[in-house]
């Protein structure tokens, strides 16, 4: 009997700020709150992030997702630098928690190491 998985695709908004650190390769955690319809994301899956209101695309594959139970934690276990290495420590906690109330941090926190699927995205050509 196997166990073999199918990978899935998962569409999710980012930011044009944090769009462009992935695109050009530079981010390698997503930071997401742990939501249900998030719960099946493993390594192997693709994520296609897209700035919301836009067409612009750019397609990542899941290395590993670790779960946190909030995002001090994660900034700590996985570097800031990892998460964002345009932002300090203080600075990106307090940007994760304006995108996300603590409400929803409770949940807890999601790191997605991810690469890029394709090292330049369709719109930069």
């Amino acid at each position: 009997m196997s166990n073999a998985r199918t990978a899935r695709r998962h569409d999710l908004n980012l930011y044009r700020r944090y769009f462009d650190l992935v695109a050009a390769g530079r981010k390698s955690i997503e930071v997401r709150v742990r939501y249900p319809h998030l719960a099946d994301m493993a390594a192997g899956d693709t994520i296609r992030f897209r700035i919301k209101g836009t067409d612009e695309t750019c397609d990542v594959r899941v290395l590993r997702v670790t779960a946190y139970p909030d995002f001090e934690a994660l900034l700590d276990g996985e570097g800031p630098a990892n998460v964002n290495p345009a932002a300090g420590r203080e600075e990106q906690l307090g940007n994760i928690r304006a995108i996300y109330p603590p409400e929803k941090e409770a949940l807890g926190a999601l790191a997605i190491e991810i690469e890029l699927s394709n090292r330049r995205p369709e719109w930069a050509t």
